[in-house]
């Protein structure tokens, strides 16, 4: 006598009815546009990206030859810590990167240093990196004085109003051990640097503004998690229609 065995098993990708066809065929469906929506976009994002210098990166390789050469003018160094500052400003930079950086910083700031007061600033200098590593309070009278008193004779040399935030990071970045002697092949690794935080990626889809925003941050942080409940609605909709068209009620 034979016995009737009911198979529940459900299986995604090979449905056993109707409905779970055509719900297999609409998921499948809306994954894609869903698929095609993300990674579609970025693929075109790579591919008609161009790299484009920040204008602080233009500055850096007009006077970088003369840098290497060190055959440059003061103002050419002016020019040269300032690019560098504005990459040392960033917040997403590393700290193997801020190091090369602040070598450079610190050899040709102390180049612009009057003979006659070198010896003094780099004393400054000195104290200031063993204190800042010191000190429990930011208000430390001595770590205040000093961080003014280096911020104001930078500015000066730098030709930078002494609170802008150039003249506010100088402090910080200034190692004394680098001024008196810089190892050049610190230069090998520099430009690397320059052109990492310097150099973006970009493209009309990137510098067109919709809605105030950049193109491409409006899609991926606003227009996709519309267009994800817009899919979630859709599929909804689809599946009581698909329940009306087969006799099925809920």
């Amino acid at each position: 006598m034979e016995t009737q065995s009911d198979n529940y098993d459900i299986s995604f990708f090979k449905p056993t009815t109707e409905l779970a066809k055509i719900n297999r065929n609409l998921t499948i469906k809306l994954l894609l546009i869903w698929v095609i929506a993300i990674f579609g976009f970025h693929t075109l994002l790579k591919i008609i990206e161009k790299p484009t210098p920040e204008s602080a990166y233009i500055s850096f390789q007009e006077v970088w030859p003369n840098v290497q050469s060190e055959n440059t003018t003061v103002a050419e160094n002016q020019i040269f810590i300032k690019s560098v500052l504005s990459v040392l400003g960033k917040l997403s930079i590393q700290a193997s990167d801020r190091i090369i950086l602040d070598k450079a910083v610190s050899s040709i700031v102390y180049k612009l240093v009057p003979a006659q007061s070198k010896e003094s600033f780099f004393n400054q200098v000195s104290e200031f990196n063993k204190i800042k590593d010191e000190i429990t309070s930011l208000s430390d009278e001595e770590y205040v004085a000093l961080k003014v008193k280096i911020t104001e004779e930078s500015a000066s040399l730098l030709n930078l109003n002494t609170y802008s935030l150039e003249a506010k990071l100088i402090p910080f970045e200034l190692i004394a051990e680098s001024m008196k002697s810089y190892d050049n092949k610190n230069n090998e690794l520099l430009e690397a640097v320059m052109s990492k935080y310097l150099i973006h990626n970009q493209s009309f889809l990137t510098d067109f503004k919709f809605l105030g925003f950049p193109f491409h941050y409006f899609y991926t942080s606003v227009f996709l998690l519309i267009l994800f409940v817009g899919l979630c609605w859709f599929y909804c909709y689809r599946t009581d229609k698909i329940h009306e068209q087969l006799g099925i009620e809920s």
